[in-house]
């Protein structure tokens, strides 16, 4: 599948992965032409038929941007490491070739793709029946800074809550208006964001008194130069 979608610039926020390995997730934003959604869902869900009915076993998660300008989803999907770009392909995926040149791409306005690295030692992937993730993109202007303080914070949660929240990705290379790093925080539905839990500066506060908390936040503040953030719900009829 992976080599298909890379053919059609269509290549495939959370991928399930054990907590303790790496691996890179591929990551492209699809903006939907204005009007032509159902087109599309249908288009992908036809696809997702021919795929599994030719006995293709590669996932992939749908997410659709909650925010934002027009209609956009994340198609997101996982390789264990770089070797896995050299293959082909399976047979499944350039058995339904077709069916992505015919049924979706006519309704793809633009796609934009990149390529991130999990971090598991700042990272909790949470359960496997989340459906939606709340993202927060960040550039940097000081990078070392910038992930001396998010691993600060991550050994601080780790301590007051036995875990870590959210999972952590580096982007590997991208354009001028890629993030350097991104955080996916999960939520079992839109409901889960309703519950009240202190923010992560509080927890940080609570542990090292406010003097240092407002030092280190201080100094994350000074590492950042842009930041986003954008929340995706899972999309299930479209993925696999």
């Amino acid at each position: 599948m992976r080599k298909l979608f890379l053919l059609l610039l269509v290549l495939p926020l959370v991928a399930f992965a054990q907590e303790d390995e790496s691996f890179l997730l591929n990551i492209s934003e699809i903006t939907v032409k204005h009007g032509h959604n159902a087109q599309f869902m249908e288009g992908v869900k036809t696809w997702k038929k021919c795929y599994k009915d030719n006995k293709g076993d590669e996932p992939w998660n749908m997410w659709r941007r909650v925010q934002g300008e027009g209609t956009v989803y994340a198609l997101t999907s996982r390789m264990a490491n770089w070797a896995e770009m050299d293959e082909d392909g399976d047979e499944a995926s350039k058995a339904c070739r077709m069916q992505v040149v015919n049924l979706i791409m006519p309704h793809v306005k633009s796609v934009n793709y990149n390529i991130a690295r999990y971090m598991p030692k700042i990272s909790s992937m949470g359960s496997n029946d989340n459906t939606v993730v709340w993202v927060w993109n960040v550039q940097t202007s000081n990078s070392r800074d910038f992930m001396a303080v998010v691993n600060e914070i991550a050994a601080s949660l780790q301590k007051a809550e036995g875990t870590k929240r959210g999972a952590w990705y580096g982007l590997q290379g991208g354009g001028p208006d890629a993030a350097d790093y991104f955080v996916a925080v999960p939520f079992k539905n839109f409901a889960g964001m309703d519950v009240d839990r202190d923010g992560v500066w509080n927890v940080y506060e609570k542990q090292n008194g406010k003097s240092k908390t407002d030092a280190l936040r201080s100094k994350m503040n000074a590492s950042i130069s842009n930041e986003w953030t954008y929340i995706y719900s899972l999309d299930k009829e479209m993925s696999f």
